[in-house]
């Protein structure tokens, strides 16, 4: 299976448990792996073909952007949705990262990572 990676999505959101996550916000980085036939776009070379990636980028931005949630559990799955939501995607993993959490004494970073494929219907 073919895919396409998209890393370094970054976007400013109010997710987060505690108050001032929700009020002040804090940085998200988000990177997609998104699982697709690529073969007729690389015979064809014509965008159509293909994921448009610039499309998703904005719309992920926009997503973490505007969705008001305590877990980034609840985000990540609502950007997997997102993406699912293009009928030639067949799979998506989303790597949504909390990079400041407010954790004291904690200078890393949190990630939640989750693979989300099409139902057969």
């Amino acid at each position: 299976m073919d895919s396409i990676h998209i890393t370094g999505i970054r976007a400013y959101g109010y997710l987060g448990v505690l108050p001032e996550e929700q009020s002040l916000g804090q940085w998200f980085q988000i990177d997609l792996t998104v699982w697709r036939d690529l073969s007729q776009a690389s015979n064809s070379d014509n965008l159509e073909e293909t994921f448009d990636y610039r499309q998703i980028v904005q719309q992920v931005q926009t997503l973490i952007q505007t969705t008001r949630c305590q877990l980034i559990e609840t985000a990540t799955e609502s950007v997997a949705q997102l993406v699912l939501a293009d009928a030639t995607v067949q799979q998506v993993r989303v790597r949504l990262t909390k990079e400041r959490p407010p954790i004291p004494n904690f200078a890393g970073q949190i990630t939640v990572e989750m693979t989300r494929s099409r139902q057969a219907s």
